[in-house]
């Protein structure tokens, strides 16, 4: 095999170009120097180390935090011509003896390991006498004892440096603001690494937030409008509503499947094949789903609750479009969301630093939910990314948010949340402030007073997106005692005073994006309505050829490649080569059957 970079993107992986810095990342590693990278999803990190595994001689060694992903990861170059295998727990003892041999040997060029498996000291006894070309270690942000991800085993890491000192290392993932790309540098020993913070941009991706009315009929709406037939993922909080959701979207006629920590490791691994291997499943997880998923077509997710952070936010999104097909990050919001991650975080057993610091994330969570600004401008620059003001594919840049003076609403309600006594959920204070007299207005006297009825001429809807803004922007607490009693902040005192002014959003319904339902057609990604019949029948010859070797079908081709196939045509294999995605082996594989099936159109 050539040990030239662009000789290998072209005849082994299919591509004619390097996209940003990918050259200049391989170039480090290839000169034996060690490398930090941030890229986002789908940009191309796998390439990054790759590359330089085929180009160096010895092995790579990959260190991946997922077992049941690495054997995806190894088929896929396996049908690319690469030599590949995997170390983990699930191998029979003749089986990792096999392939430790071939390690020994040289065989291979690329071997994945999981991280409890690389510490422990008959693996480093064993990549003592192994030739090794470098190490990677994907999803480092797993090293941040701050961050949704931390992984112990990561910390242990550091040993690499101390024990291969002049084997190049790049550390790599696709979330880390500032504070953890300062961890990820101190914790793995990356000191003299030069750092490739590409653009954290996901232009294909167009980001949506809606206010909770019914979030599941919102959801029903928003898959049967865009996404009727699509492979996607809708994450929730909780285990019991993840059991729920999956049943009830089956019920409407869905291939949806539930995923959680409390699903056997056999269903687990079952609901992540079916999905990695189906068309058009729907994932509906825990965040316990997603970390190093390699699916390129999932063309939306979905979030019915609110992440913890941008960083979970951005990662979890990030799992859409990872072909750079158009894609959808959705998501409905409401003001129970604020109160229970709020709760959750007071009622930790967290350190009194963790608890601000995990505070401070949600506030910065909370302000992209209720920016009137462009969504993508707000999450970029929280990753320290300037970019145009307006972006064009987001909610509040398709359909501006108006907004309002709220002032006098607002001191009604801090006004109504002080006189019931600082003791009371959100929906007993509406009723107050609607005057509506229910028994519990009625038993405990509040009927008396002045507050009940002077906001009836507001709905309830309208009152509870006042009350989310005020506890989303800091102004009322939610008690952690379980029920939810909302108390006044410091921030209220200049409002109730009359010496500041507030201006709230103004919730509108959803927009009806119309560029969405068009691109939609039987689940197609911009497949004109002509070519329908000849794409369904290039999809079809991938799923034969996938299922005949038991791998998912975007390991044959990518739906990009299927789309450029459409367009271009071609009538042999030598112009089959001009396709992207399309290197010798795969050439060599599948060609003739490709251009048998587009010969028959």
């Amino acid at each position: 095999m050539s040990t030239d970079p662009q000789q290998i993107l072209n005849t082994v992986f299919g591509y004619s170009a390097f996209r940003g810095s990918q050259q200049e990342i391989i170039n480090e590693l290839i000169s034996g120097r060690d490398a930090l990278v941030l890229m986002p999803t789908g940009g191309g990190k796998s390439l990054c180390y790759q590359i330089p595994a085929l180009a160096r001689p010895g092995v790579g060694i990959v260190v991946s935090p997922l077992i049941a992903l690495m054997q995806d990861q190894v088929n896929a170059l396996r049908q690319l011509g690469v030599r590949a295998d995997f170390l983990n727990s699930t191998l029979a003892w003749d089986d990792v003896s096999a392939i430790e041999q071939r390690l020994l040997k040289g065989d291979l060029d690329l071997l994945y390991i999981a991280p409890e498996r690389l510490i422990q000291e008959r693996t480093l006894d064993l990549l003592d006498r192994a030739p090794i070309g470098l190490f990677a270690i994907d999803e480092a942000h797993c090293v941040s004892q701050w961050g949704h991800d931390f992984r112990a085993d990561y910390l242990a890491l550091s040993i690499l440096h101390e024990r291969y000192p002049q084997i190049p290392r790049v550390a790599l993932t696709a979330t880390a603001d500032a504070r953890t790309r300062q961890e990820i540098v101190q914790r793995l020993d990356l000191t003299n690494a030069r750092q490739f913070v590409t653009s954290f941009d996901r232009p294909n991706i167009q980001y949506r937030i809606t206010q909770k009315r019914n979030a599941r009929q919102q959801l029903l709406h928003f898959l049967r409008r865009e996404h009727p037939t699509d492979a996607g993922i809708v994450y929730c909080l909780s285990r019991n509503k993840v059991e729920t959701v999956a049943k009830w979207l089956s019920a409407e006629g869905f291939n949806a499947v539930p995923y959680h920590a409390g699903l056997t490791p056999r269903q687990r691994q079952e609901h992540q094949e079916r999905f990695l291997r189906e068309d058009g499943v729907i994932v509906v997880a825990t965040i316990a789903f997603g970390m190093g998923i390699d699916k390129p077509d999932v063309r939306f997710v979905a979030h019915l609750d609110l992440p913890k952070s941008l960083e979970a936010y951005y990662q979890e999104t990030g799992r859409a479009g990872r072909d750079a097909l158009p894609s959808t990050a959705w998501m409905a919001y409401g003001l129970q969301d604020v109160i229970k991650l709020r709760q959750m975080m007071d009622g930790s057993e967290a350190s009194d630093a963790h608890k601000r610091a995990e505070r401070q994330k949600l506030d910065a969570m909370l302000a992209l939910c209720e920016t009137t600004a462009c969504r993508r401008h707000t999450l970029l620059a929280y990753f320290g990314e300037a970019s145009p003001e307006h972006c064009g594919n987001c909610d509040t840049c398709l359909t501006p948010v108006p907004t309002w003076d709220a002032t006098v609403p607002v001191q009604m309600a801090l006004s109504c949340v002080y006189r019931t006594g600082q003791r009371f959920g959100v929906n007993h204070v509406i009723d107050v402030l609607r005057g509506d007299a229910t028994d519990k207005v009625s038993q405990n006297g509040h009927q008396a007073l002045s507050t009940f009825g002077i906001g009836k001429d507001r709905s309830a809807t309208e009152w509870r997106s006042i009350f989310r803004q005020l506890v989303a922007g800091g102004y009322l607490s939610a008690d952690i005692d379980g029920f939810g009693a909302l108390k006044l902040t410091e921030l209220c005192r200049p409002l109730l005073r009359g010496d500041a002014t507030l201006a709230l959003r103004k919730d509108i319904a959803e927009p009806q994006d119309k560029s969405a339902r068009q691109r939609k057609k039987k689940g197609s990604p911009a497949v004109p309505e002509h070519l329908l019949e000849a794409w369904e029948a290039l999809r079809a010859c991938r799923k034969r050829l996938a299922d005949e070797q038991g791998v998912p079908p975007y390991v044959i081709f990518h739906d990009a490649t299927l789309l450029s196939l459409l367009e271009h045509k071609p009538s042999s294999l030598n112009d089959m080569r001009d396709i992207s995605g399309i290197g010798e082996a795969k050439l060599e594989r599948y060609g003739d059957a490709f251009l048998e099936v587009l010969g028959s159109l």
